[in-house]
Parts: structure tokens; C-alpha cells; sequence
């Protein structure tokens, strides 16, 4: 599609790139979850995708990227009722649970931003940033299922550790495709790596050094969040919490082993296997 030609006034301005929920890292909605709540999360999950998909979109400029963006937020909180069906469809959903459209928007913030924004000088930038990346998927669940807000500092651990996690699995791919990094600007200087360095075929002892700083931050998340299981009231929440926290702890446990400059590094069916075991151990604790 044209990117020149499309007008967002009348267009559709979704410009999906064929992933869909088998490709994440992490479940999204799995049979974990109640039934009930499942097509809510797969709404949600469709929002997202369609914007992260907009913002990454290499044949669109920077201002046709908000543009587009725009017109999903203007679609979610009902301010026109077309020109984007996945922000129609959690629109629809969100008046069915009465979850706050504020988990959707923050998220469009995240990607306007990815649309002007390729480095980032300090972790507390890149934290910033992740408030509204990732912050805001563990909110939605929290609230879609009813629990406290208390749950939200573990849950915002979680899900900033697993926004690291894919910076590190994704670092050369983003450096070659968006030109865009991740790693903090005053981290790189200070293990004396450039940019040069996410191009090549392998990382370099001073990028995994980097990188390991990195999984240290990424290890103090996980351990944070390891009290959102034990703190949901919903069995199948806790479950569905207590797979994604052992995932993570597996991706964060490869990516101190592997280098994801030579290959991407990636969960196992293992990971998964005995992930999931342990989740079904969870739906019954008392």
C-alpha cells in the first residue's frame, strides 16, 4: 500500500505486517485464561499489534505514522467510528467490560514515540519509555480481571523486564532494519561500544558485557515480580502470571548465555514445557 496515497480522513490505516499472537514470545491470552476474558485480551493484543506494526512500518515517514496513529486513538475513544477495525473492535470491547481506554492510549505514546525517537541517552529514558510500551498491557489485564491496583508494581516489573528482554533478543535487527537502539547511550560509552557494534555477525566482548548489565537490571525485575502470582485473586490469572514470570526467567537465563547478534535467541518447546508445568501447579495453591 502507498503511503503517499492513502488519506486518513476515509482509509483504513492499519498496515499490518502479518504477525499475530503465535509469533510473541510470551502467551497472550492462552487457555490459561478464563474464557470469558480471553477474546477481551486477544482485542487488546490486536490493538497493539496493528500500532507497534504502524510505527515499524519502513515505508511510512514519521508524521504518517502519528497520522495513522491518530486516527486509532480517535477510533478507541469514539470520536469517529472507522478508519482502524482492530481500535473499532477493543473500542466495542472496552464498553462491554468497562475497562479504562487509558491502557490503549498510553500504548499509542509509546509508538508516536517510536516513530521520532531511535536512542535513548540513559535507562531512565528507556524506563520512561517502557511506562508506556509495556506498563500499560500488565495494567489492562489486571483491571480486565478485576484485581487490585495493588498488583500493578509487580505486574509493571514483569513487563518491563520482558520490554528488555526483546530490546536484547532484537538489538541487531533494530540497529539494521529501524536504526534504532535500545541500549542507553551512557551504557555504551561506558564499555566503549558504538553502534558499529549491533551490525556485526557477532557480538563483541565489550557489547556482551553491555548486555549483561542489562540482564542484571532484567534479573532485578523478574525477582520483583515473582509476587504477582501470589498476590491475583483469579486461579487462572495466576496461573497464566506464573508462566509468563518462569518464561522470563528462561529468556533472561539464555540471553546470558547466547548472543543474539549470531542468531535470534529464542524460547525452547522446553522453556515452554516446563514453564507451563509449573503454571499448572499454580491453579492449585491455596
Amino acid at each position: 500500500m502507498s503511503s503517499m496515497a492513502l488519506d486518513t480522513r476515509t482509509a483504513n490505516v492499519e498496515a499490518w505486517s502479518g504477525k499475530d499472537r503465535r509469533d510473541e514470545n510470551f502467551p497472550v491470552g492462552s487457555h490459561l485464561i478464563s474464557r470469558r476474558v480471553r477474546p477481551h485480551m486477544h482485542a487488546y493484543y490486536g490493538f497493539a499489534r496493528n500500532a507497534d506494526d504502524i510505527a515499524d512500518a519502513p515505508d511510512l515517514t514519521a508524521e504518517e505514522k502519528i497520522a495513522r496513529l491518530n486516527v486509532m486513538e480517535e477510533v478507541v475513544l469514539g470520536r469517529r467510528l472507522d478508519g482502524s477495525p482492530s481500535a473499532a473492535r477493543l473500542r466495542r470491547s472496552l464498553n462491554e467490560t468497562g475497562v479504562s481506554p487509558v491502557h490503549a492510549t498510553d500504548l499509542l505514546i509509546a509508538f508516536r514515540q517510536d516513530a521520532m525517537k531511535q536512542r535513548y541517552e540513559t535507562f531512565d529514558e528507556l524506563y520512561n519509555y517502557c511506562r508506556y510500551s509495556a506498563v500499560p498491557v500488565g495494567r489492562y489485564v489486571i483491571d480486565l480481571h478485576g484485581e487490585s491496583h495493588g498488583c500493578y508494581r509487580a505486574s509493571d516489573a514483569l513487563c518491563i523486564s520482558l520490554q528488555l528482554l526483546n530490546h536484547l533478543q532484537d538489538c541487531g535487527k533494530d540497529m539494521r532494519t529501524l536504526d534504532r537502539c535500545y541500549i542507553p547511550r551512557t551504557l555504551m560509552r561506558h564499555f566503549s561500544i558504538t553502534e558499529r557494534d549491533l551490525l556485526g555477525p557477532a557480538e563483541t566482548p565489550a557489547l556482551r558485557r553491555a548486555l549483561i548489565t542489562v540482564l542484571d537490571r532484567v534479573d532485578r525485575l523478574n525477582l520483583a515480580a515473582e509476587e504477582l502470582p501470589y498476590m491475583v485473586r483469579s486461579r487462572r490469572l495466576r496461573a497464566e502470571t506464573t508462566f509468563i514470570c518462569r518464561l522470563a526467567l528462561r529468556l533472561a537465563d539464555r540471553l546470558g548465555k547466547e548472543d543474539p547478534l549470531a542468531k535470534r535467541v529464542a524460547l525452547s518447546k522446553m522453556d515452554g514445557a516446563l514453564s507451563l508445568m509449573r503454571a499448572l501447579g499454580a491453579l492449585v495453591w491455596r
